[in-house]
């Protein structure tokens, strides 16, 4: 027989991990945060995860605070929970109730990168190496003990959404894994080891490039990390206001020079605008003003007038 199984997620990246529990197992119910006001028009709707359990005829349950629904959830038979980006702390009475226990898919190598922002920080960092831990979870912040884990390498040229694209089907891969074993009765609780690092949620503040604070590949490595929000702005002074510029497109560039940082080395028409940093220069090659599309950071330059040895971006 099938295990019954629980599955708690939320976003559009957890929908693939519901289809694969609901193929592979008895799946009683479906768990995810309660709706919200979304799109444009901030309607009231469901979240990507619902609606497609709702499709596959699947019971929901979506409240405020996970402990309104416990008796609910309680009153389910199940031997085993799934969690992928639910984006609640399961506290130690809902962990009790699943015989098994209740699992989760995490987008690092644990114990490195605990916390809400994994594929995020792996960039910002400046990893090499990432992938996907299947653990069980524990009243901690995602130390709870192993049972499978996969690696892989970050491509330079990643971001966080290319690397989000990589990383979920790696992981579909592992959870599969771990059910078809668990399915044959293994179970394995590997206590996690090394030195953990840790991977906090993204603030706004974290989205402002300053390159007299950072090198010219760390503050590559941000514009890569934030590629699915918060967008990476920079501030250029233009007719006496402070313009914020959201910066798309990034390329550290190794040149010395005695410039002050964020001074404008160069203004190259194929490669953008070069800008002075720490260490090192960094080239904005795709940008986006307020209200504007994306455009190549010549076409910026050129329509605000920027001038070679001038632009130094200034600080709120």
């Amino acid at each position: 027989m099938k295990l019954k199984t629980i599955f708690f997620g939320t976003p559009q990246l957890a929908v693939p991990y519901l289809e694969l529990v609901h193929k592979l197992t008895d799946l009683q119910l479906a768990v995810t945060q309660a709706d919200k006001p979304r799109g444009r028009g901030m309607e009231v709707s469901a979240c990507p995860v619902k609606a497609r359990a709702l499709e596959l005829g699947v019971p929901v349950l979506s409240p405020e605070k996970l402990k309104d629904d416990f008796d609910k959830i309680a009153a389910t038979p199940f031997e085993l929970g799934i969690a992928v980006a639910y984006g609640k702390i399961f506290r130690p009475d809902f962990l009790a109730l699943p015989k098994l226990g209740i699992l989760n898919v995490h987008f690092s190598l644990l114990p490195k990168l605990r916390g809400a922002a994994p594929v995020q920080q792996s960039l910002i960092q400046g990893y090499t190496k990432t992938g996907i831990s299947v653990f069980w979870i524990r009243p901690g912040m995602d130390d709870g003990p192993l049972f499978l884990q996969k690696e892989m390498d970050i491509d330079p040229q990643d971001n966080a959404q290319t690397l989000f694209e990589k990383l979920i089907p790696l992981g579909v891969e592992g959870l599969t894994e771990v059910l078809t074993r668990l399915q044959n009765g293994e179970r394995v609780q590997t206590p996690q080891t090394g030195e953990p690092t840790a991977a906090p949620m993204l603030q706004k503040e974290d989205a402002l490039l300053r390159p007299a604070d950072l090198t010219a590949q760390e503050l590559h490595n941000r514009v890569r990390g934030l590629a699915c929000g918060p967008k990476p702005k920079v501030p250029f002074l233009h007719n006496g206001q402070v313009e914020w510029v959201q910066v798309l497109h990034t390329q550290p560039d190794p040149v010395e020079s005695t410039a002050a940082p964020g001074t404008v080395l160069t203004i190259e028409r194929t490669r953008g605008i070069l800008v002075k940093c720490r260490e090192g220069a960094l080239w904005l090659m795709q940008v986006q003003p307020a209200g504007k599309k994306p455009m190549a950071a010549a076409d910026f330059a050129n329509g605000r007038g920027l001038k070679i040895g001038s632009g130094v971006f200034v600080e709120r």
